[in-house]
């Protein structure tokens, strides 16, 4: 199982993320997953690499080269991809992957998720995608996309292509228990009036 895993570079945020980041890096490896994600070497991403070799896990990473002319990679991972771009960089990340755990971080971190998430929704990407709640860091977020729901941007079934878990411990179960989305997801990609099919 190859696990796509979305975090921030940022160091200065509370231990508590980079505690959790480091177990789940413990825990993808424990399970014999292979743990793909950013290839960075510092905040949550440095954390999750670390978690995974101490268990001597497998990992790629994947990273621009601009990234590594100034040295942000991760002296530790073997199987470090360099790509040119950061476009380039999020396609990697997702193909090929069985699932997507986002952890808390900024707007790149956000970036990716939400292309995660619409691509799930047109029907380009089927498999689990699990927000790592912690700190209530993505209860918020939650919320609003819920909002989108209830204003009928997305329908009520676009509000099953994620799910939240509170610790890194419930990660790996709710990928196991997640149904593969649906084959025919992009019929109902379109939010239609009420009583309208896509033959209508």
């Amino acid at each position: 199982m190859r696990i796509c895993v979305y975090c921030a570079s940022s160091p200065h945020c509370d231990a508590a993320y980079h505690q959790a980041a480091y177990r789940l890096g413990e825990l993808i490896a424990q399970a014999g997953a292979t743990l793909v994600y950013g290839g960075g070497a510092n905040g949550l991403m440095g954390a999750v690499a670390d978690g995974a070799l101490s268990q001597k896990g497998k990992i790629i990473g994947i990273i621009p080269r601009f990234m590594t002319e100034v040295e942000w990679q991760h002296p530790g991972v073997d199987d470090l991809q360099i790509v040119e771009d950061m476009r380039e960089r999020k396609h990697r990340l997702l193909t090929d992957s069985d699932a997507v755990v986002a952890m808390p971080g900024g707007c790149g971190t956000l970036e990716e998720l939400f292309e995660a998430i619409t691509l799930k929704r047109l029907g380009l990407y089927f498999n689990p995608i699990v927000l790592l709640n912690t700190r209530h860091f993505y209860t918020p977020l939650d919320a609003f996309l819920r909002h989108s729901i209830d204003e009928r941007f997305m329908t009520a079934e676009h509000g099953k292509m994620w799910s939240l878990v509170d610790t890194p411990e419930a990660v790996l179960p709710r990928i196991r228990e997640t149904p593969r989305w649906h084959e025919n997801a992009r019929e109902f990609a379109l939010v239609r009036a009420p009583g309208t099919s896509a033959a209508q």
